[in-house]
């Protein structure tokens, strides 16, 4: 009885089994996370489910979800079953949920404060093998006025200049900014360049009238505030 059930298609499986109908009946919390990928999936190859690809993808790498993150299109592409265009579908189901959760961590995140913005930043962050150099502009009660990438660098290194800062803050109208980057090898802890740069944009902020709030270097779910370790003027 177990064989014969392995291979039946999603559409002969009882409908409490069925991805859309147990969506439908009890609502998409009640479906594992192989039976919501199998909705996107649909189709399933010649003796394989839509439920058992899914199981496929899960199976692999981090074993869970997060492999439609760290999958690449051609990664996904290589489970048989999924083709190009399941694979572009794949990869934004994973860029909607960041962004989804993106928005719920910023209407809690506190830009007066170090840890939440740390927190705000750090799964977009954490996970990156290049350094990435972020601005956040803030406005006079510390609201997020917007922010921006201004250098993606290498393994150990991102290059960026004052003048990109600034230039980015004089347009939002910015009164103070926070500038971010992560650190590949998840040790947050600042190098000698990381404190000259920072040391650099806090004194241009001076002649500008925008003041540097903190410099936070993003880890492997940790973190490193200037603002918190004393090395900024208040």
């Amino acid at each position: 009885m177990e064989n014969m059930q392995k291979h039946l298609t999603v559409k002969e499986l009882p409908d409490s089994e069925k991805p859309y109908e147990k969506c439908m009946n009890y609502g998409p919390e009640y479906l594992s996370d192989a039976e919501l990928l199998a909705v996107f999936i649909r189709t399933g190859t010649k003796g394989t489910t839509s439920i058992e690809l899914a199981q496929q993808l899960l199976a692999g790498g981090r074993r869970n979800l997060l492999n439609l993150y760290y999958y690449s299109c051609k990664r996904l592409m290589q489970i048989p079953g999924i083709g190009e265009v399941k694979a572009v579908q794949l990869k934004c189901i994973a860029e909607i949920s960041k962004r989804i959760a993106n928005t719920v961590r910023l209407q809690e995140a506190e830009f007066d404060q170090p840890h939440s913005v740390a927190n705000y930043y750090m799964e977009r962050l954490r996970h990156e093998k290049r350094e990435s150099f972020i601005v956040c502009m803030l406005d006079s009660k510390c609201r997020l006025l917007g922010d921006h990438v201004l250098s993606i660098g290498s393994a150990n290194s991102s290059l960026v200049s004052p003048r990109e800062v600034f230039i980015q803050a004089l347009q939002a109208q910015a009164v103070s900014i926070i500038i971010l980057h992560n650190h590949p090898s998840g040790d947050p802890r600042p190098s000698r360049e990381d404190k000259q740069v920072t040391e650099c944009i806090a004194d241009c902020g001076r002649m500008l009238q925008i003041e540097l709030s903190d410099h936070i270097i993003i880890g492997d779910n940790n973190y490193y505030s200037f603002r918190e370790k004393g090395l900024l003027d208040p």
